[in-house]
């Protein structure tokens, strides 16, 4: 699994109507083939900041899937109008909470 996280500032006065726009564009994500979850979360001390969470299957789940079909220009049709500067979009993957206990050697 893989998490993109996508941090989205919109401009000043439309977070609400970019709040509708993603309601509006959201099943064109979910329903992506490799698409787990979307997740849209927004800013408490930064009103104007939205962080959108979405599982894949994999990156390429993502950039193939979604990114490269129609699927992509509808949702940003959807959402870009609101946009105060494009979004910065990253890749991550699960850290295990049972990490193995550093080695001597790697400890020196």
């Amino acid at each position: 699994m893989v998490l993109e996280v996508a941090l989205i500032d919109v401009l000043p006065g439309h977070e609400e109507a970019f709040a509708a726009a993603y309601a509006a564009g959201r099943e064109l994500v979910a329903t992506t083939p490799g698409c787990r979850t979307v997740r849209m979360t927004r800013g408490i001390e930064s009103p104007t900041r939205f962080v959108l969470l979405i599982e894949w299957d994999s990156v390429e789940a993502h950039e193939v899937n979604f990114r490269q079909s129609e699927r992509f220009p509808a949702w940003r049709a959807h959402i870009g109008p609101h946009f105060a500067s494009p979004p910065v979009v990253e890749h991550f993957t699960d850290v295990p909470a049972t990490a193995a206990p550093p080695r001597e050697a790697d400890a020196a």
